[in-house]
């Protein structure tokens, strides 16, 4: 799946006074998810050897592990639509709520811990953990530009793209920028013709939900089928002191991709001055490609420019995914998709 707008993303499914009824201006920038504290940076990581992570033969790994073991089952486990989010090779938070909820799913033993009994779960998909990619001439048009860091300068733009190529490939195989490096030591991420190595995120789309969970405590949203079975895991960023999860029962009202975001500094509590601006569309739009409107006013599911903080950052009260999780489960979802908001 490649992540990002695609021709038929960049083509709104409503017209955009529909947008502006959906998100008004004052709504979208006083809820609309905006990373503010616990701060998380990325750091180097050491070269990864591809053959190790497509060996099927792997020990017990356990919370804080680190390399080729965890980067296979979180490849394996987003395979499964039970998503730790980006692709680190870092056993932490995110990773352990994906597997403990893929534990409890297939009716393991909750431990926490990547044991033979989940290794076998796991391997019961046998395609390959990587695989080859050439970068083509499509993957550098671009535009790519870093992306300016306040919000008049960004509402001077036409487009929020990725601020470069390996971005967007880091997006599209769901990984974080450096573990695609750590993966391809020594590879130019700007050249066509490039040979890379990455994951091997494609899977079979899941079929409509019937409901879906949001869980405060949990930090992520799950997906259910008409029997209850649990058909996709995703980890989330969800509220914040300053602004709760609205706890309830509500609907799924409509999906927006591709929109706009309204900025009203008076509208967030830790923001200063009176500044209003309209920033364009883009993945590295506040609210990234799409938008999921809940039937609670003000409130919303939706994408974010910063992947690598999701499950590790405060919102302003909506419910943040990676990108290419809240196009996945937009997908999932239709008016009328009932929204459980729950401690």
């Amino acid at each position: 799946m490649t992540v990002g707008l695609t021709d038929d993303t960049k083509r709104s499914s409503v017209p955009q006074d529909g947008i502006r009824r959906a998100l008004p201006q004052w709504m979208t920038s006083r809820w609309v998810s905006f990373a503010f504290s616990a701060l998380v940076l990325h750091a180097t990581i050491a070269a990864i050897d591809p053959v190790a992570v497509n060996n099927p033969l792997q020990g017990d790994l356990a919370d804080g592990a680190k390399g080729a073991g965890v980067v296979r089952a979180q490849i394996l486990l987003g395979r499964a639509h039970f998503s730790c989010g980006e692709i680190d090779g870092t056993f932490g938070s995110n990773f352990q709520k994906a597997l403990n909820a893929f534990q409890g799913e297939r009716k393991l033993p909750v431990t926490g811990a990547l044991d033979a009994a989940t290794w076998s779960a796991l391997h019961l998909d046998t395609a390959p953990a990587l695989i080859d990619y050439t970068i083509t001439p499509m993957d550098l048009k671009g535009p790519f530009a870093p992306t300016p860091a306040g919000m008049e300068a960004q509402a001077k733009l036409t487009y929020l793209g990725y601020d470069s190529p390996l971005e967007e490939l880091g997006e599209r195989f769901h990984s974080s920028p450096e573990l695609l490096q750590a993966l391809n030591p020594g590879a130019n991420f700007e050249q066509a013709g490039q040979q890379l190595t990455v994951p091997n995120v494609h899977a079979v789309p899941r079929p409509r939900a019937a409901s879906i969970v949001v869980s405060k405590s949990e930090s992520s949203v799950r997906a259910y089928d008409a029997s209850g079975r649990l058909l996709a895991f995703f980890a989330a960023t969800i509220g914040s002191e300053h602004d709760p999860l609205p706890i309830g029962e509500w609907k799924i009202k409509r999906v927006f991709h591709n929109p706009k975001f309204y900025y009203d500094a008076t509208l967030f509590w830790n923001a200063k001055g009176s500044d209003k601006e309209v920033l364009p569309p883009g993945p590295n739009n506040p609210v990234g490609p799409v938008w999921i409107d809940l039937s609670r006013e003000h409130y919303g599911i939706h994408g974010t420019p910063e992947p690598g903080k999701v499950g590790h950052a405060s919102s302003h009260g909506c419910i943040r995914l990676t990108n290419w999780d809240a196009l996945a489960l937009a997908a999932m979802v239709r008016p009328g998709t009932p929204a459980t908001l729950k401690e």
